[in-house]
Formats: structure tokens, C-alpha cells, sequence
């Protein structure tokens, strides 16, 4: 009897989504049937692919081994679709884009869905550190992020716009009209910061780090939308990349005066899957964006 295809997909499923009930949905089937499948894997060759601890699991030594195949047996799979829709066009397929903000992404996206309108786009925000473990797992076939791993020989990047980190405060604040302050001064204010994995606060705690500054109020949200309602009700002062405070009118921001909080975000997907047609397709979107916006010398490429 030949291996069933249906019980290495759910298996797949629940080892890159870690967990029954995330993979269950992404594969538009009841949480049973998928852990029946599963199960069945297992029982059927007398092996254990996972550790159960309640709600939580763990892959084993032997499921991470069979994950490593699964990963390339679906990665084949993938181009074969999408090299067959090719044949017609692209004018059908899915990309699925993970990134830590809608800033940069949308124009991209919304540029990408005029050109190929047949193309069904989703996408999913999380930390950095989040949405780098989507594109390794395939979860996403696109990241945007501000960290890329250069040493990983697996990844395709594109540098996109360079931003800076501020800080900012609500109107009542003391240094609301202010433009400036230097990071020592943030030893006597409460501060709101992102969740560990956030590139945000990595970038900062390492400016601060390199000014020997020790913060002793914090607070910790893991959301930037959490951070800027915590800063709008006079919690503390944020921190937040410029662009994406755009115009509202209940913040001031204030540059570092003393630091360089300037970072890159990139474009990154696997170089396996760049071949694809429709994660090719947005990454050459990407780049001619970024040759006909940008200065010359400011694209950088893996």
C-alpha cells in the first residue's frame, strides 16, 4: 500500500504550522479528521512524529527529519502548479506575504494586484522574528522585514527604503516640544517597548547598549498599535520606525540625538522559490520598483 499523500500533507500542516488547530484550518478540513491522519502515519510505521504536552507540541528527532522532505516533497509540488499555470499565463495563482508592517508592503502589493489581477494575495503580520519563521517553514513566500540573515545561503533579498527609528510622546508630555533628546535621558522615563523578536526594539536596546544606557521603567506590548495607544493615553514614550507614525496629530516625534537609529527593511524569499512564477513575478515588481525610486548604489542583492 502505497504512502498516503493526505497523511503526509496533514502531517506537514501541523509540523510548519505547530499546532492541530492552525493546521486543520489551513487545510480547510475538521480538527479529527487532520489528527486522524496523523495518527494513522504514526501507527501505521510504529513511530512517533511528535510530542504531546496537552495543547502544546513538539516535533521529534524522527519528525523534524521527516519534515526536512516534506518541506522539499511540497516545494516540488508547488512548482509544477505553478509551472503549468504559467503555460496560460499568469493570471491565477497565490502569494502569501508575511511582514511586520503595512507600511512598505501595501503600495507593493496594491501595484502587484493591478498588474496580475487574477493573482489571490494574503498576507500576515507578526514580529521579525515571526514572519522569518513563516518563510522558512512555507508558511509565506514573501517576507518583509528589517533583519535578514545574509550568511543563509537559502534566502534572495532585495533592499527596499531606509527608515529610522524615533521616539515619540502625546501633546501633554514635558519634551513634547522638544525635537530632540539624547538616549540618557530616557533613564528617568517609563518606556514602551515591543515584544522580544520585535527588530524595533533590537535596534534600539542595541543603541542603548552602545551608549551604556539602562532603562528602569519599561513597559512591554506586544503590538505596535498597543504601543501607540499606551503612548497616546500618557503611559510613557515610544518608540516606532518615522514612517510609520504618518500624520497623527496626537504624537510628537523626537530624533535621537545621539545615536543612529537607521535601519533597511528587505524583501526576502527562498531562492528555491524564487523560480516560482508568481513569487518571481512579485520579486522582479520589487526590483524595478527599487531601480526607479532609489539612488544608484542603494540596491543590494543576494
Amino acid at each position: 500500500m502505497p504512502l498516503s499523500h493526505a497523511q503526509l500533507r496533514s502531517f506537514h500542516a501541523v509540523a510548519t504550522e505547530g499546532s492541530f488547530t492552525k493546521a486543520a484550518q489551513a487545510l480547510h478540513i475538521t480538527q479529527p479528521t487532520l489528527s486522524g491522519q496523523v495518527k494513522a502515519l504514526e501507527q501505521r510505521y510504529g513511530v512517533k512524529l511528535f510530542h504531546r504536552h496537552g495543547r502544546h507540541i513538539e516535533l521529534t528527532d524522527l519528525g523534524r527529519s521527516v519534515l526536512a522532505i516534506t518541506r522539499r516533497l511540497f516545494d516540488y509540488a508547488e512548482q509544477v502548479e505553478q509551472l503549468l499555470l504559467s503555460a496560460r499565463g499568469l493570471t491565477t495563482g497565490h502569494l502569501r506575504v508575511g511582514a511586520d508592517s503595512p507600511y512598505i508592503i501595501t503600495p507593493l502589493l496594491a501595484r502587484f494586484r493591478r498588474r496580475y489581477p487574477g493573482i489571490e494575495i494574503s498576507i500576515q503580520y507578526g514580529n521579525s522574528e515571526q514572519v522569518m519563521q513563516w518563510l522558512r517553514s512555507g508558511a509565506c513566500d514573501i517576507a518583509v522585514v528589517p533583519n535578514v540573515p545574509f550568511d543563509d545561503a537559502r534566502l534572495h533579498t532585495l533592499k527596499l527604503a531606509a527608515d529610522q527609528l524615533v521616539l515619540f510622546v502625546c501633546g501633554e508630555h514635558p519634551w513634547c516640544a522638544r525635537r530632540s533628546v539624547a538616549l540618557e535621558e530616557l533613564a528617568g522615563q517609563r518606556v514602551i517597548l515591543r515584544e522580544p523578536g520585535s527588530r524595533t526594539r533590537a535596534i534600539f536596546q542595541r543603541a542603548l547598549s552602545e551608549c551604556g544606557v539602562e532603562l528602569t521603567d519599561t513597559m512591554e506590548i506586544g503590538s505596535r498599535e498597543g504601543v501607540r495607544e499606551a503612548v497616546a493615553a500618557g503611559f510613557g514614550v515610544g518608540v516606532v520606525s518615522e514612517s510609520e507614525l504618518g500624520g497623527d496629530l496626537r504624537f510628537r516625534t523626537l530624533k535621537a540625538s545621539n545615536a543612529d537609529l537607521t535601519h533597511a527593511e528587505f524583501a526576502v524569499c527562498r531562492k528555491q522559490a524564487k523560480a516560482l512564477r508568481v513569487t518571481g513575478a512579485f520579486m522582479e515588481l520589487i526590483a524595478a520598483h527599487i531601480d526607479s525610486e532609489s539612488t544608484p548604489g542603494s540596491v543590494e542583492r543576494n
